[in-house]
């Protein structure tokens, strides 16, 4: 029987990996990402891989958020070279965002080195720019809804999930029966619609949360309007892909209509300005409003006011801004990047204020600062936090509970089985719950490093 090994996103929501094994000795890895937020979840991403990664026979990436990919370039170093199947945006998305990862690990790497806050002797980079950039030899294009062999007895095929740029649900088909995993599901009426499927791999980030439906811009000229009447600063940690050229747009169009302040707008993140090409490239991702800002406003990268930095003297001239101003950086989780150079520095600051427009994982900064936290250790040192903590969740790319269960009533037969994975435990059981009481589904928590038959 095919079996369904979770190696990741079980128990939390990072670190996707789900290895499928079939009967004939394929086997297949669906998401390869990084663990993100708490210690114990982060030290998992140094634990050697539960079979030889040079056996693995292919890889399906479902998007390319470094959660669900950013272990490729560790999975390569230990002698991967089987085919990466994924779409053609993510395909370029990953050419930006896996090299910057392997970047900013050495950059972390050697500053720790130079501060000697690391608890090892010498502090190394879980992998290289070099060696990131090595494994998107790998990475091969398949176009959405285009059914492709994968050996001989099984075949795959992309659908839209409306997560990112690329996002897909990939649908694996073995001896007539479909598996299907959601990867990430995108927002109210972006996923495509699903109708059928025997097993089903499904996300349950928001299980037990529903988002805001409030219009996030009158809290947002708020506080930019305070910013500017204190002389504070702004601080977004944003995914560089898409959150960034969402926030962008956002206040492109609030300061062209005059409902904010044109303070200065520095996007520091190197990837940004590959990452807001490809976000402009690919029109064929982008609904109707999308499209509409991208034809009145353009490259964000011509924008006057917008700054983006992408070397370290570029990133380091921000520091000497006076006057109130914005900047988003990377990354959104808070777990490291240039964003953490600007916390540091802005995070004693009573008129400084950490706007989070992103899930926060638990154990991880952003949560603990959302929770209340009065101190902060970063770079070996603790912080006291004075500055102000905001969050909007209108920005979630993820369906919250009730987008999932109307995602879900499109299917016209129930799953032989359902799995949730992407999600706290609270979160999943929630999900849980409301499924069978709303369908009486036969669903699953999948608990990490568990294995299932199909």
């Amino acid at each position: 029987m095919p079996s369904i090994q979770f190696l990741g996103a079980a128990g939390t929501v990072t670190g996707s990996k789900h290895l499928v094994r079939f009967p004939n000795n394929t086997e297949l890895l669906l998401d390869c990402g990084l663990f993100q937020g708490a210690k114990e979840w982060r030290e998992r991403n140094w634990q050697p891989f539960p079979m030889p990664s040079k056996n693995l026979t292919w890889l399906v990436l479902t998007h390319a958020h470094l959660d669900h990919t950013g272990f490729l370039p560790r999975l390569y170093a230990e002698g991967f070279r089987g085919p990466v199947i994924c779409t053609a945006p993510t395909k370029d998305l990953a050419a930006i965002v896996l090299p910057d990862s392997g970047h900013l690990q050495e950059e972390e790497a050697a500053f720790a080195n130079k501060k000697g806050f690391s608890k090892h002797k010498v502090a190394m980079p879980l992998y290289t720019a070099e060696e990131a950039n090595e494994c998107l030899s790998l990475l091969t294009t398949r176009p959405f809804h285009e059914s492709f062999p994968i050996g001989k007895e099984l075949s795959g095929k992309f659908l839209h999930a409306g997560h990112i740029l690329g996002s897909g649900f990939f649908e694996l088909t073995y001896e007539g029966k479909k598996i299907l995993f959601s990867g990430d599901v995108g927002r109210a009426h972006r996923p495509e619609a699903v109708f059928e499927a025997d097993y089903l791999v499904l996300e349950s980030t928001y299980g037990n949360r529903l988002h805001s439906k409030d219009d996030p811009r009158p809290r947002i000229a708020g506080i930019l309007s305070d910013a500017q009447k204190s002389g504070g600063t702004v601080l977004i940690p944003a995914f560089a892909v898409e959150r960034t050229e969402k926030m962008i747009f956002l206040l492109k169009e609030m300061m062209e209509s005059g409902q904010v302040p044109r303070l200065p707008v520095f996007i520091d993140s190197p990837m940004a300005i590959e990452a807001v090409k490809a976000f402009v490239n690919h029109r064929e991702e982008h609904d109707a409003a999308a499209k509409t800002l991208i034809d009145k406003y353009g490259d964000p990268t011509a924008w006057q006011g917008f700054t983006f930095c992408k070397t370290r003297d570029e990133s380091m001239a921000i520091n000497k801004v006076t006057a109130p101003h914005i900047i988003i950086s990377a990354s959104g989780m808070l777990t490291g990047g240039r964003v953490l150079h600007h916390l540091e520095r802005h995070i004693g600051n009573p008129h400084s204020t950490l706007l989070i427009v992103g899930f926060q994982p638990p154990g991880g900064r952003g949560r603990m600062l959302q929770d209340g936290a009065k101190t902060m250790r970063m770079f070996g040192q603790e912080y006291p936090v004075r500055c102000r903590i905001e969050t909007l969740d209108q920005f979630s790319d993820h369906a919250d509970y009730g987008e999932i269960l109307d995602w879900l009533r499109n299917f016209k037969r129930p799953p032989t089985r359902t799995f949730l994975v992407h999600g706290e435990p609270t979160a999943a059981q929630a999900l849980h719950d409301r499924i069978v009481e709303t369908f009486q589904w036969d669903v699953h928590i999948a608990k990490y490093m568990e294995t299932v038959e199909l």
